[in-house]
């Protein structure tokens, strides 16, 4: 079913605005602590280790969150993003006031409802199959 002009361009909004936060917010802080050799300076909520944790989330909220601005494998790169806010909402940040949740949260719905309508019009995904 074709999306309407308008929410083609909500969707490539939802894709710029919340994958843009994600980047600069979450995943570059990340990243440079990747690169300066900070591995440890982690949580470790599923038990996997800090540097393995740390590696997951960066992949998620850097290389997934690129994907998703552009459009491209969107469907695909938001699963990395709602297995990060699941973790983040229900696990690292569970029984906090909602405040301390809702950003995550945020990010959640707005991750999901882009695996669920997909890039719209204005995206590499969508004109790669253009007719």
């Amino acid at each position: 079913m074709p999306f309407s002009k308008n929410t083609d361009i909500a969707l490539l909004l939802l894709r710029v605005v919340f994958g843009g936060l994600m980047i600069i917010d979450h995943g570059w802080g990340k990243m440079q602590k990747i690169i300066g050799g900070k591995l440890e300076e982690f949580g470790d909520p599923l038990g996997l280790g800090a540097p393995i944790s740390l590696g997951l989330a960066t992949f998620a909220e850097v290389v997934c969150a690129a994907l998703v601005i552009i459009g491209l494998f969107t469907r695909w790169a938001v699963i990395p993003l709602i297995i990060t806010m699941l973790v983040a909402v229900f696990i690292a940040n569970m029984g906090e006031p909602l405040p301390k949740m809702e950003l995550g949260l945020l990010y959640l719905a707005a991750f999901v409802a882009l695996g669920l309508a997909g890039p719209g019009w204005y995206s590499v995904d969508a004109q790669w199959r253009k007719p």
